[in-house]
């Protein structure tokens, strides 16, 4: 799977409160944010000025096809024109072969990514498989990557369906930072590939299990996005990191919530993100949350949606209270909040 050959989501507090001004974590002006608070849904996005996502998405009716591939009786829908680097889509399959043997499994192969569907049965949906394709940030954008699905049908028979797909360049920004000398050990090289091997190595697992909901994921606190994904930071002119999730504006001990529900595959300390938890939602979906005070979970602990996992903190690389909360998917880092807004069977 592809990994990020940059260092990735070294940003402190400090940093942004004293260099980044757009972006800055002014958090004592902010209303205090708990597990049962309501969501302003006239609040604005602190870096667009857009509206926020709503804590928890809407219910929406399934989008309009985009591609269609058919194969005699086997249809392939995807719903998106292309897939931006740091996004993520969503892939169905349905139908039956000639001899009117339904489909039984899909797996598809996407980007060096291997990728099974899951089952929509499990919510009553339909008799649809569907998937999530992803592309990395750091994906070369160009059009034709192919997606090459797999099907089995109950009679023992397969087909291939084969549709090109092009991955788009990300909106992502670009960040200058100056760091005094008294902090360049924020920028340690080892430091940094450990904790990137060590999340790999987590996001790489794979359970072929759907936990989420029809409902579909959910912001973690309430309060308002600052930092980006995907930025672009330099360091010093010298050192060039990503930005692997989305910051939100907090204060200490506000309560974290499960973006949905799951099973926890990391709960404890790692020198970037300081407390940190990774909850496996199934089919390769993972969340992550950073620099936490406390943490209530235990790895392999399974959890609902909305369930709280912890306390918002400072510890790891910052100097202050810092949100930082990430998604993997196929072992890419992806938009958070372009994930809890896109449509789920």
């Amino acid at each position: 799977m592809k990994r990020l050959a940059l260092f990735a989501c070294v940003l402190c507090a400090v940093c942004v409160a004293s260099v980044l001004a757009p972006f800055a974590l002014n958090a004592q002006e902010q209303p205090p944010a708990t597990a049962e608070s309501g969501f302003d849904e006239s609040g604005l996005d602190a870096v667009s000025g857009t509206p926020l996502a709503p804590l928890v998405r809407a219910s929406r009716p399934t989008p309009d096809t985009v591609i269609r591939t058919d194969d005699g009786g086997t249809t392939m829908e995807i719903y998106f024109r292309a897939l931006p680097q740091g996004s993520s889509g969503i892939v169905r399959v349905f139908g039956e072969n000639a001899a009117g043997s339904p489909v039984e499994s899909v797996t598809a192969a996407f980007l060096d990514d291997a990728l099974a569907f899951y089952p929509a049965s499990v919510t009553g949906l339909d008799d649809s498989f569907y998937a999530i394709a992803s592309a990395g940030m750091e994906q070369n954008a160009r059009p034709g990557y192919d997606f090459t699905a797999l099907i089995r049908y109950a009679d023992g028979s397969e087909a291939t369906l084969i549709q090109p797909l092009d991955v788009v360049v990300g909106p992502f920004i670009r960040q200058i930072v100056t760091l005094p000398p008294d902090t360049a050990f924020l920028l340690d090289a080892e430091t940094e590939r450990n904790e990137l091997a060590r999340l790999e190595s987590i996001h790489g697992a794979y359970t072929p299990e759907r936990f989420w909901d029809a409902d579909g994921f959910q912001l973690p606190i309430r309060n308002e996005l600052t930092s980006p994904f995907g930025a672009f930071r330099t360091f010093n002119d010298s050192v060039n990191t990503r930005h692997t999730g989305w910051d939100i504006r907090t204060t200490m001990g506000i309560p974290v919530m499960a973006s949905e529900a799951g099973r926890v595959a990391f709960a404890g300390r790692l020198s970037i993100r300081g407390s940190h938890v990774i909850v496996d939602h199934g089919y390769g979906v993972f969340s992550g949350y950073s620099h936490l005070s406390q943490i209530h979970v235990t790895t392999g602990q399974t959890l609902t949606k909305g369930q709280i996992i912890g306390m918002t903190g400072a510890t790891g690389r910052t100097s202050g209270p810092h949100f930082h909360w990430e998604m993997a998917v196929n072992g890419d880092y992806v938009d958070s909040v372009q994930f809890l807004e896109m449509w789920m069977p």
